[in-house]
């Protein structure tokens, strides 16, 4: 099983310390959200900025998925805004973001880009259309890059278990680049079924993994033992699914303290698959 560690858990430090960081203490992937701090899909010389991310990877030899959840990087002031649940003209914002993920996960050689619904805006009665729309562009892109898309149920969006994922799935006819990111902690805080359950019935379609702990009904991510999550028979099941991509930390909020809390994460996890 290979660890990876989300760069929005390093939010304080420059990337390439980050991924020094991160590989130094045993990780083998990163989880790299794009964002105005790290590699800024509309930041200057982007191009350039890329090739050096990619000798950063290359040198430090970490696999790489491409995360999308930058909070302001589309709207200064309106967090995660315009959404794929937004009316086309309005998302359009949010697709072309999507589009260059894709562009640069397939310079970068990145196993998957992964990205969520959004939540229903005011006035929008019915969301999936407008997001059936938005992935489609968002596929076609894929489609033409090679790319791997991996996408995220989250609680309170629209699209917020893995019966939602089907659901989307289904009303694309199936695209085989239309993989499912799943979240552990999210399967807790929202999922039907126990969280090993969970896992086996996203392992079909499984093309990214993040975990975290976390508590029922509540969207917290929480370091390893803080929540309610039995983690061996999580792992487990990930095992029987035969899952072979990365299962990357994802703790947002806890930049404050990244390379503690990466260390002690890291340790859990090796001694929860023991």
């Amino acid at each position: 099983m290979r660890f990876g560690y989300g760069t929005n858990g390093f939010a304080n430090h420059r990337l390439s310390d980050a991924l020094g960081v991160i590989a130094d203490l045993g990780y083998e992937g990163v989880a790299l959200t794009l964002d105005s701090g790290h590699l800024d899909p509309y930041g200057p010389f982007l191009s350039r900025r890329i090739a050096q991310v990619g000798r950063w990877l290359d040198r430090l030899k970490l696999s790489l998925v491409i995360e999308t959840g930058g909070r302001y990087v589309l709207d200064p002031v309106h967090k995660h805004h315009p959404t794929l649940v937004h009316p086309p003209d309005q998302a359009a914002p949010r697709v072309d973001l999507l589009r260059r993920a894709v562009r640069v996960a397939a310079e970068l050689g990145a196993e998957a880009v992964s990205f969520w619904s959004g939540t229903r805006p005011p006035g929008v009665q019915d969301g999936w259309d407008n997001l059936a729309k938005g992935v489609e562009a968002v596929l076609v892109e894929a489609e033409t890059c090679g790319v791997t898309l991996g996408f995220e149920p989250e609680p309170g969006m629209l699209v917020e278990d893995i019966a939602g994922y089907e659901r989307l799935r289904g009303m694309l006819g199936q695209p085989a680049r239309l993989g499912l990111t799943l979240d552990i902690g999210h399967c807790r805080c929202n999922e039907p079924d126990p969280v090993p359950e969970a896992v086996r019935r996203a392992g079909p379609y499984l093309v990214n993994v993040q975990i975290d702990d976390m508590r029922r009904d509540v969207h917290e991510h929480l370091e390893f033992g803080e929540g309610e999550i039995d983690f061996p028979p999580v792992l487990a099941a990930l095992t029987e699914t035969g899952y072979q991509g990365l299962v990357s930390v994802e703790l947002p909020r806890h930049s404050h303290a990244a390379p503690v809390v990466a260390e002690r994460s890291l340790r859990f996890l090796r001694e929860a698959v023991s």
